[in-house]
């Protein structure tokens, strides 16, 4: 064999001396195969191959038979197919020259319907259900490296450049995938369907996602997906999602049929969540994970009841300007524990949602391992060290624009730029115990921002467009004579706090009155904030107010200077504060405060600043300020 290649080697030499003597001798070497080319619409009936590539001419349209569905892979990468019209569903292929081994594989639809008017044409790498894999409906030619079997894959690597091309999608099936790498850049239509995510689960499914690395960039390009009562459970993985570019004929909008990118009337932008949670009694759990978003937000639930969301010892990053580490909705319950949550806006937007944030106590994590049928080993339990949660905020702790409630334990700390608590005019409920470290430090000074809701709402003339105007309200506060601002009960904002030391203020601004619903009848929007401190130390103020926002109209490219407001104490109208302070309880009052109930237990104290001191005036008649006392009324405690 050594001899014929020198042998060769040698006649190959010999001809290269001799070529450039010759005038008109020319290569003897064979060109390369010249790709295929498609120059008249058709369909494809069966998986074809192209190995030297692969031209479509223009204006030719490539079809399945039905029920089937086409997808172009190119040297294992899915590309070649966007959108027909941003409004649609439906994905064509883009004439263009692809050069490497081309296959187009014909493979069974997976319709998935969504609300009652879209069904979305998945196609996806690897599709399983309960019998196993589907040859029928995967697309292998996607799939490159590793092991895929009835129950696991392992070790495979899934490509896509092209738009709405999902990656692993299970139904009602129990399955394991493990180092899994998904890399895709091109955009999507919709993560409330979960159209084009890298992992998806959805229905009577158990979904294990291990050692998984997702990397997504493009609109509503979403890593993760869990939908219709799925159990998806991802541990020591790394995901991070990124904008894309919206189509320029998109409208930002409220329907959930078109929804690609975050309403600015929640202060935020971005058009690609990192995951969401869908369906009803769906759970997610994210374990000793990172998972990132440019934008829009974190971990998601929408469209959802009664979900559960977990976190453990995981970290939650917004990399961008904007965005929230979870959002709450639809009486979604949603634990963070041991987790480090580091975000741009908000820790979590609360829609009607149960919130624990609390350290990774071995005993509770194992109860929610049982609970949630996270299936961790005693092993991996182990492992799961205690950590305390810490959240760091460029901006604002928890966000309400819905009532739910919010439990802080353990070691957690809330360090934020602005309010730690900030509530838009909701019925809520919070619980603070400092008793194992839990700290506030809000840099702007305040703990609690109770205010009205600033979101203009969508407008409906145009299908829930967001093009509406947040207008500052200019007319005088009618007072509310069904309201007791001296009572402070479930339909208020409603804090206590415990073992805990407190610097900052609690405003109340609410304008309140009686307000014209939507669908009912005018009912009251007063708000009062209740506020329980049982053996605490507070430094602050604490009063009803007048707010103000930066300036007193904000559109949609001003979507920052929502919540963002400067408080000005005043006597309350709608707006009770109701104070109470246990036996242990001492309140240090900075500047003046107007509250409209007071109860000091037998031992509690308030006082002043050194070398000041503080006057107590209920109903403009100044007394003693007494332990063991309920003051009702107007009431103003000023430094002196």
């Amino acid at each position: 064999m050594k001899k014929r290649f020198i042998t060769l080697a040698a006649i190959c030499a010999a001809t290269m001396l001799i070529l450039p003597f010759t005038a008109d001798a020319k290569s003897k070497c064979p060109p390369p195969p010249a790709p295929a080319t498609i120059s008249e619409s058709m369909t494809i009936t069966a998986t074809t191959c192209y190995p030297y590539g692969l031209i479509i001419a223009n204006g030719v349209t490539l079809s399945a038979p039905d029920n089937y569905s086409l997808t172009m892979t190119v040297n294992g990468v899915e590309t070649g197919q966007n959108l027909e019209t941003t409004a649609g569903v439906n994905t064509v292929f883009v004439p263009g020259t692809y050069m490497g081994n081309v296959v187009i594989t014909v493979a069974e639809k997976n319709p998935v319907a969504y609300g009652t008017s879209l069904i979305f044409p998945f196609r996806q790498a690897l599709y399983v259900d309960g019998d196993g894999v589907s040859s029928t409906k995967s697309v292998f030619p996607a799939i490159t490296g590793g092991k895929v079997t009835n129950t696991n894959a392992k070790n495979i690597q899934i490509n896509s450049t092209g738009e709405c091309f999902n990656g692993i999608y299970v139904e009602d099936g129990a399955y394991t995938v493990e180092r899994a790498r998904i890399r895709f850049n091109g955009d999507s239509r919709s993560d409330f369907a979960g159209y084009g995510a890298a992992i998806m689960g959805t229905g009577d499914t158990t979904l294990v996602v291990d050692r998984a690395d997702i990397l997504t960039k493009g609109v509503v390009r979403s890593a993760v997906i869990a939908d219709y009562g799925a159990n998806v459970i991802v541990k020591n993985s790394h995901i991070q999602t990124n904008n894309g570019v919206l189509p320029t004929d998109y409208i930002p909008t409220i329907d959930t049929n078109q929804m690609r990118s975050v309403p600015w009337m929640l202060g935020l932008s971005g058009n690609c969540r990192a995951t969401n949670l869908l369906g009803v009694n769906t759970q997610a759990s994210y374990i000793n994970s990172y998972i990132g978003a440019e934008g829009w937000g974190v971990l998601s639930t929408d469209g959802c009841t009664t979900p559960i969301l977990t976190a453990i010892n995981s970290t939650i990053a917004i990399t961008g300007e904007d965005g929230y580490g979870s959002y709450g909705i639809g009486d979604a319950t949603e634990y963070f524990l041991g987790c480090n949550i580091d975000v741009a806006t908000y820790a979590t937007i609360s829609r009607g949602s149960y919130l624990i944030y609390g350290d990774s106590d071995p005993t509770l994590v194992a109860q929610l391992n049982t609970n949630l049928g996270l299936g961790l080993t005693d092993k991996e339990l182990k492992s799961l060290r205690k950590k305390n949660t810490v959240v760091k905020s460029d901006r604002f702790g928890i966000m309400w624009h819905g009532g739910g409630t919010l439990d802080v334990t353990g070691g957690t700390i809330f360090d934020t730029k602005e309010s730690t608590f900030l509530d838009k005019g909701q019925a809520i409920s919070i619980t603070v115990d400092g008793s194992k470290g839990a700290r506030l430090l809000p840099k702007n000074g305040v703990i609690m921002q109770l205010m009205d809701d600033d979101d203009c709402g969508p407008n409906m003339a145009e299908g829930g467009a967001t093009t509406n105007t947040y207008t500052e309200p200019t007319s005088e506060v009618t007072i509310d004579d069904s309201h007791d601002t001296t009572v402070a009960d479930s339909s208020d904002a409603l804090a206590t706090f415990s073992n805990i030391k407190l610097k900052g203020n609690f405003y109340n601004s609410t304008r309140g009155g009686v307000v014209q619903g939507p669908f009912g009848p005018p009912s009251s929007a007063s708000k009062n904030l209740g506020l329980t401190f049982v053996n605490t130390s507070i430094t602050g103020i604490i009063s009803s107010s007048t707010a103000a926002h930066v300036q007193s109209t904000i559109d949609a490219d001003e979507y920052y200077l929502l919540g963002k407001v400067t408080n000005t104490p005043a006597e309350a109208i709608n707006n009770g504060v109701v104070v109470s302070l246990d036996a242990d309880s001492t309140w240090t009052v900075t500047g003046t405060s107007y509250l409209t109930s007071l109860t000091l237990a037998d031992g509690a104290v308030i006082k002043a600043p050194k070398g000041k001191t503080v006057t107590l005036t209920v109903n403009d008649v100044v007394i003693p300020i007494v332990d063991n006392s309920t003051y009702t009324g107007s009431i103003m405690l000023s430094i002196n």
